[in-house]
């Protein structure tokens, strides 16, 4: 009489709740397991399951539904999946994103092999990425990375001085006065690049180095020279304020002051000069081309 009315099943608990009823304990066992061995396949780095299911032998009726899909669903929703790529990085910086080790390390190889003869430092490097989103970052064909990387070598080239890659613009703002003009200002040849910003605008470090200069220079004002090596150093005049101090050390991109119009100055911009050798160059041949 029971056997008419009833069917055996199993009574499924997560943490302590009943969610629902399966037929096949082993079938539903089987596609846990299937779920836990993602991890090494398709980039997938580690799975963390937060629930165990737990299983418990009983009858219901033979009218009543079970709902694997249902508990499936909920399994998977509560299991955390992360995702591991490989950058290509540039001086330090993530420039694509590829799927495979060996697919980072060919182009790597490829693109040191291509500028092994450069007299310009370039810096190409790989790094591991995760993520939880799978759709976090845009993964690149192998010749579409070496293309996006390639592009940016290019680039890096044009910036690079001497063997000393300018990454980093100074200010924002609009150039008031170019290499080698002549203003009434001055009684010779413009030495370097005027760039007219807001009083108190950061001033950044376009090249890492040693500050060499921090203080009052004359006709430059509140300067900063920086040295980063290779013979290249860079100056950073008319500040209103300086936030380095002589022997520190700077990456690109730190504030070395403030945008002033000290010393000989007729309104708030930044002087940025750079010399070679002693010899001061257009800044315009490797930062802020038109």
């Amino acid at each position: 009489m029971i056997f008419m009315k009833y069917k055996p099943v199993y009574s499924v608990s997560i943490s302590g709740e009943q969610v629902g009823y399966i037929k096949n304990k082993q079938e539903i066992e089987n596609r846990v397991q299937d779920i836990i061995l993602q991890e090494g396949k398709e980039n997938i780095a580690y799975v963390n399951m937060d629930i165990v299911p737990e299983y418990q032998f009983t009858f219901i009726h033979k009218s009543q539904e079970t709902n694997e899909e249902e508990l499936i669903a909920k399994i998977q929703e509560n299991t955390q999946i992360t995702y591991k790529y490989y950058a290509v990085t540039i001086e330090g910086e993530q420039k694509t994103v590829v799927n495979t080790l060996e697919t980072a390390e060919e182009l790597v190889t490829e693109l040191k092999n291509e500028y092994k003869d450069s007299t310009k430092i370039v810096n190409v490097g790989i790094h591991e990425v995760y993520s939880q989103n799978k759709d976090e970052y845009e993964v690149s064909e192998t010749k579409m990375a070496k293309a996006e990387v390639a592009q940016e070598l290019e680039q890096i080239e044009e910036a690079t001085v001497n063997g000393i890659y300018l990454s980093q613009q100074p200010v924002s703002g609009t150039i008031t006065s170019r290499f080698g003009s002549r203003e009434s200002i001055r009684t010779h040849n413009h030495t370097g690049l005027d760039i007219a910003a807001a009083y108190g605008t950061n001033i950044k470090a376009a090249a890492g180095g040693t500050v060499k200069w921090s203080r009052y220079m004359g006709s430059y004002g509140n300067l900063v020279i920086v040295d980063c090596g290779n013979n290249v150093e860079i100056y950073y005049g008319h500040c209103s304020k300086l936030t380095v101090k002589e022997g520190q050390k700077v990456k690109a991109g730190d504030i070395l002051g403030k945008v002033g119009s000290t010393g000989n100055s007729t309104g708030n911009h930044l002087h940025f000069e750079i010399r070679v050798n002693g010899t001061r160059v257009n800044p315009q041949n490797y930062i802020y081309g038109e």
